[in-house]
This record gives structure tokens, C-alpha cells and sequence, in this order.
């Protein structure tokens, strides 16, 4: 730390969903903050706020190189999350989880920080047991389009983990399961953003499937709490956060379109390829742990998405489609 007791923080992937809100809680407490992103998926105009900010450094960096900076805490975050992004280049977004962890480990390792990796509810791929705790060791196709992303993710916390037997590096592990909040990208693919998106420019909301299909949705200011507990914590294993209250996606669809317009259509596509059916986590581990539970409803939650998308849209309307 410096001298003053602030904690040098160094973010990847800071200009994206997750990453700029977590700099936002760690600038409002006055910490130090280094952000990495090469822009990808992430936004500048996310972080704009802080530029004349002293304890806030935003460099333009991809992680599967490797960087040099002296800091105490590192978040590693880069990597697009959405099926739409990370299956646009499969073989990128594999060397991206693979080299940006390595790289951010050898970081850690040298500096004697401590390492936060967001790992994914995606390495349970899809599940056999429902609902999901941190021993089950999932169900995934390796040769599948979404394998990209979930054997990457498997991949990175095996390095982590290696790193923490052999190094003694100080890791945490985070599963982070389905969230959502201001900030998503209107084409990113995920259902919350492109229900949203449909209903406020008037489209019939498209399910996928028979719309059976369940997930739980996290929103964003719980998981960034989980996130920084996790951080400060001693616990080291691998740890589940979302939200364990299930959802059809046609319950989802129906809430959404009701509290956009209730005169909007529903429309049904295919499911796509290796899509899991059910997705809901344990967070057991958590609560004890941590004391964390998610504390804001879906409706509340998704009454402040639609809000924020709705500036944005009419801001940047040549997104919306």
C-alpha cells in the first residue's frame, strides 16, 4: 500500500460492464486505481468521470501481454462475457483467458499482490445437478460454440490455483453467475439486454426455446458487494455469487414487457446450440463466509436497467438495432 494507507488497485477489462463499476466503489472509497482495457467490449465513456482524478490511471492495454506496474490488488476481469462476443472470434477468446490470467498471475506473483479472478458459472456448462455448488464439477462440451469461454474459464482457475500451491500466491476465486444493470452493451446478446433493448423500440421480445428454459439474475450492485468482500476476505477457494431466486425466460420476458408495455408480443426462435437449461446457484458458501446475499429484486433491479437504457438508446440510437 502507499504510504498513506490507500490501496493501489489494478483493474482488467475496467471500461467494461462489471470492471467500471467496480472502479466507481473503489474510487468513491479513495483508492488508488489503474484500469486496463483495450476496449473490446468495454466503453471509455464508462469511466470518463474519473479522468481528472489523481488516484485514477486508465491505460489502453491488452491483456494477453504482459505489463509492469507496482500495485497491491489485482482484479482480473478482461474477458467478453456474452455468447454473442466471446463466440465471434472463439479462438481469441480462448487465448485471451488463458494468456490474461497467466499474465495477471506472474503479476501477482512477483509483486506479492493479491488476485481476484471472475471466473464464470459457465464452467458448469450444462449442469446435471440443480441446483449448482462449488463441488460440482459441471457438464461441458469441449468442442461446443460456448467451449470458448467455459474451458477457458476452467483453465484459468486451474492456473490460479496451481499458482496459489506453488507460489503461495494470494488468489480468490469468483463464479460469477447471470447479472445485469446499467452499463450492459444493447448488443451483447444476453436476454436481460436484449429483452430491454426489443421493448423499448417497440419489438416483439424474441425467446429462444420454448422459453421454459430457467436462469437467476444477480444485479449488479450485489455482485460488486460479493466482489469486494471476497477480495478482503481469507477464503481462497473457489466461491459461487448470484442470485438463487429462479426464473422461467418467459417469466422474464413477461416482467420486462410489462413494465415497458404490456401490448408487446412474444415471439419464439430455436434455442441455440448447447444453451443450458437450467442455471441456479448455492451461495451457501457465501453466506457463511461472507455474510452475502443479493438484496435488491429482480423488478427493482430491472426497473433501473430499463431506465438507464432508455437515456442511453436516445443518446446513441444507432445501437438499438
Amino acid at each position: 500500500m502507499i504510504g498513506n494507507g490507500i490501496c493501489r488497485n489494478l483493474i482488467t477489462g475496467a471500461a467494461g460492464f462489471l470492471g467500471s463499476h467496480l472502479v466507481d466503489r473503489l474510487m468513491i472509497s479513495g483508492e488508488k486505481v489503474i484500469c486496463l482495457d483495450n476496449y473490446l467490449t468495454g466503453r471509455e465513456d464508462n469511466l470518463s468521470k474519473w479522468s481528472h482524478s489523481s488516484n485514477f490511471q486508465l491505460i489502453h492495454h491488452d491483456v494477453t501481454k504482459p505489463i509492469n506496474c507496482d500495485v497491491d490488488r489485482i482484479w482480473h476481469l478482461a474477458c467478453p462475457a456474452s455468447p454473442t462476443h466471446y463466440q465471434s472470434n472463439p479462438i481469441q477468446t480462448s487465448r485471451t483467458i488463458f494468456l490474461g490470467t497467466y499474465n495477471m498471475l506472474e503479476l501477482a506473483r512477483k509483486l506479492k499482490a493479491r488476485i481476484l479472478f471472475a471466473s464464470s458459472s459457465e464452467i458448469y456448462g450444462d449442469p446435471e445437478v440443480h441446483p449448482q455448488s462449488e463441488s460440482y464439477r459441471g457438464s461441458v462440451n469441449t468442442s461446443g460454440i460456448r467451449s470458448c469461454y467455459e474451458e477457458g474459464k476452467r483453465i484459468a482457475e486451474t492456473l490460479c490455483s496451481d499458482y496459489q500451491r506453488m507460489y503461495d500466491t494470494e488468489v480468490r476465486l469468483m463464479r460469477i453467475f447471470n447479472t445485469y444493470g446499467p452499463r450492459m452493451l444493447p448488443n451483447d446478446g444476453r436476454v436481460i439486454s436484449n429483452f430491454i433493448v426489443q421493448g423499448l423500440n417497440g419489438r416483439p421480445l424474441t425467446i429462444y426455446g420454448n422459453g421454459k428454459q430457467t436462469r437467476s439474475f444477480c444485479y449488479v450492485d450485489d455482485l460488486i458487494d460479493g466482489m469486494i468482500l471476497l477480495m478482503n476476505g481469507d477464503y481462497s477457494y473457489p466461491m459461487n455469487f448470484g442470485n438463487p431466486q429462479e426464473f422461467t425466460i418467459c417469466e422474464l420476458a413477461c416482467l420486462i414487457r410489462d413494465l415497458i408495455n404490456p401490448k408487446l408480443d412474444l415471439i419464439y426462435e430455436p434455442l441455440p446450440s448447447d444453451d443450458p437449461l437450467r442455471r441456479k446457484p448455492l451461495i451457501s458458501l457465501a453466506k457463511e463466509q461472507l455474510n452475502w446475499i443479493p438484496r435488491v429484486s429482480l423488478e427493482k433491479g430491472l426497473l433501473s436497467t430499463i431506465d438507464w437504457f432508455r437515456d442511453f438508446l436516445e443518446e446513441c440510437p444507432y445501437q438499438s438495432d
